[in-house]
């Protein structure tokens, strides 16, 4: 089965190129398309995509909070979004990771990375521009009141080395390359980490990384 596509943006040009580029891979389908936050929200719990790209900026409803009403901490059984954005510096693209994202994008990222950034969506992983990863999740470290309480987490050595990897925007293949470890073991340490942080996402592992200081 395709991966299952929602874009909601309120540029029509902007839905129609993302429709065009990922309609073209075999592998995924637009299933849908929004213009505002409250048709993005309406639309995604009704047809309820493997992936939704969400805008930052609509009429309506903000993707920031259409993102949180979608894959927020309360959302019992959230979706997985990814939030594309103008600006490679912007407050809301915190937000909108706090919210719940699963990862972000620039707009002007280019066709190869929206393609990634979908199949890594899909998987349960995360899809960073690279020209914004570091300096992005860095914003984290400036907000030491947000910092978690389980900063001194007792994580294995090969865990950390996992935690870090994801900090700097690595995919779960290219981390089993790195470490020179099987694919299902890099998953197995993911899933621990998750459990003694409680992050929901490989997304809040990154935040939890830099927020502690981690990652400098």
């Amino acid at each position: 089965m395709p991966i299952r596509v929602l874009v909601a943006d309120d540029q029509t040009l902007v839905r129609t190129g993302f429709r065009l580029i990922l309609n073209a891979e075999p592998e995924i389908e637009v299933i849908s398309e929004a213009a505002d936050g409250p048709a993005a929200v309406k639309l995604a719990r009704q047809l309820r995509p493997d992936v939704t790209l969400m805008d930052i900026k609509m009429p309506g409803l903000d993707g920031i909070r259409a993102t949180r009403m979608l894959a927020g901490p309360e959302v019992p059984d959230p979706l997985r979004v990814v939030v594309v954005t103008t600006y490679d510096i912007d407050e809301n693209v915190y937000a909108a990771l706090l919210a719940g994202a699963c990862g972000f994008l620039r707009k002007d990222a280019g066709p190869r990375l929206l393609v990634e950034a979908v199949h890594a969506a899909a998987k349960g992983e995360a899809m960073v521009s690279p020209s914004v990863t570091v300096r992005l999740l860095s914003h984290f470290t400036k907000t030491p009141a947000q910092r978690s309480a389980s900063a001194d987490v007792a994580l294995t050595a090969r865990e950390l080395d996992v935690v870090l990897a994801v900090a700097k925007g690595s995919t779960n293949a290219e981390i089993a390359a790195g470490l020179d470890i099987s694919l299902s073991t890099v998953k197995s340490h993911l899933a621990s980490v998750q459990g003694k942080i409680k992050a929901r996402n490989r997304t809040e592992i990154a935040i939890w990384a830099w927020q502690n200081q981690l990652v400098r």
